[in-house]
């Protein structure tokens, strides 16, 4: 029976950010540096799980407390790249690394060298006053970012060997080492303590505390979205399919889960691949912390020191030449130099620039935000436009239906009802998509859910079809099978389409029309589902992806 589809009557959902743009278009972010990850995680997502084990010389009991203390001090701590907080004296020094700073300090030391000691006293004093408070503002900003820290605790829970299959006590006793014969089997432990080879589990809410090989999972739904920028979660499984084997992308296997994404629901049990600067986030973390942008305001601060640098370069030597020549006194000529050069040099500068970022900063703090490098105080307020990614962060991370159209574009209640149909009885996990067609629960009482459907089957989602569907009963008349999906994989499907209550076949025409509505509104930052739906007899009992075909 051919399937009757609104092929494109579909469910327009606009994400609330504060601009528009793709939400259509995949983030490059993370297969641009595929080359930093080790193809060890390829190779041990499509190993089995016994081949995985051996290799990180482990077990499915994981690892004991003794071998994960020797592997620890051997390898160091779970714990990513990241700036570390100087030693006082040291952020104190840094902060002289300024261009002006520093060609202030020599007019003060060649004033000093003079006797000039009323002028050197006047750029040292301007010099400390900037330093000291630019010191004393980052100072105690890093402080507080360090406590702010400090107060995250962030744990995992770890399958516990017995240490007695490792070791006999008597054997320990004569290598000094003290066994805990009462470790648990299951145990919670800082994240920075686990150690490839370790065994966790993994749960609703969860972060991963590492790059994980699957070894077992149940309707286990992930969050990638610090990593791929996609707001939808993506569902792991302990083995891949045979069209995974192919894939070189790690993000892509679903069997490996990543430190920095978390479980959205379901649940998992898994062993540790690799830690610390050896994941996938980890080698992210080292290009990032490897390399410091030179900002606008220190180009600025460059160029006018240099230029000030040339000026003294050309004028002073002009002027001690001629005030020798004409006056015949050399030594008054060079102070005369000398004192040009420092009348070339805004002495206040550093102070006056030091002292409004200092109160940039000041309010700042007072909006609750915690300024690390006072310099960027600059950059924030020189922004025109501040642009941000899609993962949620400066988001409200809810999506809202804003039309449910035909393939003309125009708004037809049918769409919405069969779409609520298809998230209401669906019994995976309701991702925000189906969350904000529930949101029209008038459709609940409407459509008598109770009284007139019933419902019969359903077909999951996968990523390979990239659609799911239900089965239903509609007033024991006849089985309605309500699919929705990717309108590339709707219209595939699909042989004929319903519009003003006609159902036509599927052409060209209709085809570049529902094309180039998608692109349209694709365009304005929207993200387009389509609808199909086909009526069965009511004998038909089981179903399969086979049913949601032509």
């Amino acid at each position: 029976m051919a399937m009757k589809a609104d092929s494109h009557n579909k469910m327009v959902f606009r994400r609330i950010w504060g601009w528009k743009g793709k939400s259509d278009d995949q983030l490059q972010t993370a297969t641009s540096v595929a080359p930093l990850i080790p193809l060890k995680l390829i190779q041990v997502a499509q190993n089995n799980v016994e081949a995985v084990l051996e290799s990180l010389n482990t077990s499915s009991e994981g690892l004991s407390e003794l071998q994960s203390n020797l592997r620890r001090n051997k390898m160091g701590l779970n714990e990513i790249a990241h700036e570390k907080p100087l030693k006082w004296y040291v952020q104190f020094l840094k902060t002289f690394q300024n261009s002006l700073v520093i060609l202030l300090l020599t007019l003060a030391a060649i004033s000093l060298l003079t006797e000039d000691i009323k002028a050197a006293v006047i750029i040292f004093s301007m010099v400390v006053f900037s330093v000291v408070l630019s010191f004393s503002q980052e100072f105690r900003s890093s402080q507080a970012a360090e406590k702010l820290r400090e107060l995250v605790h962030t744990t995992a829970t770890v399958s516990r060997k017995d240490p007695r299959k490792d070791i006999s006590p008597s054997l320990a006793q004569d290598m000094g080492l003290t066994l805990n014969l009462d470790v648990p089997d299951r145990q919670e432990i800082p994240i920075k303590f686990l150690v490839p080879g370790d065994v966790v589990f993994l749960s609703a809410g969860d972060m991963i505390p590492a790059d994980v090989r699957l070894i077992a999972s149940k309707d286990l739904f992930v969050s990638q979205g610090t990593l791929t920028g996609e707001s939808l979660p993506v569902e792991k499984h302990a083995t891949l399919s045979g069209d995974q084997l192919q894939i070189q992308n790690p993000l892509e296997l679903t069997n490996l889960c990543f430190l920095g994404t978390s479980v959205i629901s379901g649940a998992g049990t898994a062993v540790v691949i690799e830690t610390g600067s050896n994941t996938y986030l980890g080698s992210l973390a080292k290009t990032i912390v490897a390399h410091k942008t030179v900002t606008s305001f220190d180009k600025g601060i460059n160029e006018v020191s240099f230029l000030l640098l040339r000026f003294m370069l050309v004028m002073a030597p002009v002027v001690f030449l001629i005030n020798g020549v004409i006056k015949g006194n050399w030594t008054e000529a060079f102070f005369f130099a000398l004192s040009v050069a420092v009348g070339l040099t805004p002495e206040m500068l550093p102070m006056i620039v030091t002292a409004n970022l200092g109160r940039g900063a000041l309010a700042m703090s007072n909006k609750k935000v915690i300024v690390k490098n006072i310099d960027a105080i600059q950059n924030f307020g020189a922004m025109d436009i501040l642009c941000t990614d899609k993962t949620g962060t400066l988001t409200q991370d809810k999506i809202v239906l804003e039309m449910h159209l035909d393939i003309y574009g125009k708004e037809n209640e049918e769409v919405l009802e069969f779409a609520f149909l298809n998230s209401f009885y669906q019994t995976g996990l309701k991702n925000l998509l189906d969350v904000a067609v529930l949101d029209h629960i008038e459709l609940h009482d409407s459509l008598k859910l109770e009284k007139a459907f019933r419902k019969i089957d359903e077909v999951p989602f996968d990523f390979m079809r990239r659609r799911m569907s239900v089965v239903i009963e509609e007033e024991n008349h006849h089985h309605e099978l309500i699919c929705k999906g990717a309108v590339e994989e709707i219209l595939q499907v699909c042989s004929q389409v319903k519009t003003n209550g006609q159902i036509l076949p599927v052409d060209a025409s209709i085809l570049e029309q529902v094309t180039r509505l998608n692109q349209e509104l694709n365009q304005d930052g929207l993200r387009v589902i389509a609808v199909a739906y086909k009526e069965l007899p009511l004998d038909q009992r089981s179903y399969s992806v086979d049913d949601d075909t032509i």
